[in-house]
């Protein structure tokens, strides 16, 4: 059985929680800072055991990298499968990453299905129609999206959205507000009785200011 001597163990610049690790005098690989707590300089280790450093090695890269995918927003499960995926991390290190995420709760599809649809309803509301699209293109399991899909008021987001959107029409006259404001609420993924619905609660609103006229609502 082949002997390996550790003749360095350098902490990197850049990063003081990795550490190249050297065998042999030549660089082999870098690991942890708390896996290298463990080796010394002069050490032997056996080809197994190289061979579970390096395995181990790769996990943890591969997961600090993952870390870092998810400091810009939760992901889903899906996203990030694609994400190892397109980083060659092989299926085996991908499902122990993936269940060490979940241990530590930092992916929970039922959670980032509620994340998804609240971030929508403060920036840019939209029908369940839509919202059911996006996570379906999210990787989301059906029953897991309309479990989170229970707490949306669709009426209430039509009626945000159709705010927002009906100071783009001042200078159009009411048929032609009327009619884009409803075709702009479909285009978002709201039914259409909804759009309508909507669409005539704002001319309501609005009649006494002159916005719109009630008789040509859609």
């Amino acid at each position: 059985m082949d002997a390996h001597e550790i003749t360095a163990l350098e902490v990197q610049q850049r990063n003081k929680e990795r550490v190249n690790l050297h065998l042999d005098g030549v660089y082999a690989f870098s690991i942890t800072a708390l896996e290298a707590a463990r080796l010394k300089v002069g050490q032997r280790l056996t080809d197994a055991e190289v061979a579970r450093l390096k395995a181990q090695a790769e996990v943890d890269r591969a997961y600090e990298r993952t870390l870092r995918f998810l400091t810009y927003r939760p992901r889903s499960e899906a996203e990030v499968i694609k994400y190892l995926t397109s980083k060659g991390v092989e299926p085996g290190v991908q499902a122990e990453i993936l269940e060490k995420l979940r241990r530590l709760n930092l992916v929970d599809d039922e959670a980032f299905a509620r994340f998804w649809i609240e971030s929508r309803e403060q920036s840019h509301p939209l029908g369940r129609m839509a919202l059911r699209a996006e996570l379906r293109l999210k990787g989301v399991r059906d029953e897991t999206i309309e479990k989170a899909l229970r707490a949306l008021d669709e009426e209430e987001s039509a009626y945000r959205a159709a705010c927002k959107q009906a100071r783009r029409y001042g200078d159009l006259n009411d048929r032609q507000a009327q009619e884009k404001l409803g075709a702009f609420l479909v285009r978002r993924g709201f039914p259409y009785s909804v759009a309508k619905a909507t669409v005539k609660r704002l001319v309501e609103e609005s009649a006494a200011e002159g916005t719109f006229r009630e008789e040509k609502a859609i």
